[in-house]
């Protein structure tokens, strides 16, 4: 144990020291039945190393977004199932955009089994938004039994992380089969 800790210190003062090469060798000629040796020991003084958190005023960017209440006109789905229980609830989809302000809003919510689907449409607008980045977002309220919901945007899927919670389309025409089959419960 005493040798493996010798040769960990000598690695760890060998790494860092610079070393330059000043001239050529040879290895020595070694007469084969020699006695085995032992490693020499050696009592390195290297550096203490400290590891912890000093408290600094540095400068650090902040977004500040203000949401404000507006009244709205929401859609409302009452959806009744034999021998089921209805529980209210909104059926939310946002995607974050940058570049171009976008309008996403949900077109069809569509029934199959024990699965909602909502589809929404995101579209980009002529308004730059600059270097900002801006979460769009819409919703239906729904008062039916717990189903399953699967939210599938048509439009570009901006390259952000938060965009991954959805499937993104470029076309109704790219819908899956299950999708186009699944009977229309809402329009707008």
């Amino acid at each position: 144990m005493k040798r493996l800790i010798a040769s960990m210190s000598l690695v760890a003062l060998v790494a860092s020291c610079n070393i330059n090469k000043e001239e050529s060798g040879e290895m020595p000629e070694v007469d084969i039945q020699a006695d085995a040796g032992e490693l020499p020991e050696y009592d390195v003084n290297w550096a203490d190393v400290e590891v912890g958190t000093n408290t600094r005023t540095v400068e650090v960017p902040k977004v500040v977004v203000v949401m404000e209440e507006e009244e709205v006109e929401v859609p409302y789905i009452t959806m009744d199932m034999p021998d089921e229980e209805n529980t209210e609830r909104s059926l939310v989809v946002e995607a974050e955009v940058s570049d171009k302000e976008h309008d996403l809003e949900i077109q069809e919510i569509r029934a199959s089994d024990r699965r909602l689907y909502v589809i929404s449409e995101l579209e980009e607008l002529d308004t730059d938004l600059g270097d900002k980045t801006v979460r769009v977002q819409d919703q239906v309220d729904i008062n039916a039994p717990d189903l399953d919901v699967k939210h599938i945007i048509v439009g570009k899927k901006a390259e952000r992380v938060y965009n991954n919670n959805y499937t993104y389309v470029d076309s109704m025409n790219d819908l899956s089969e299950d999708v186009k089959e699944a009977t229309a419960i809402y329009s707008r």
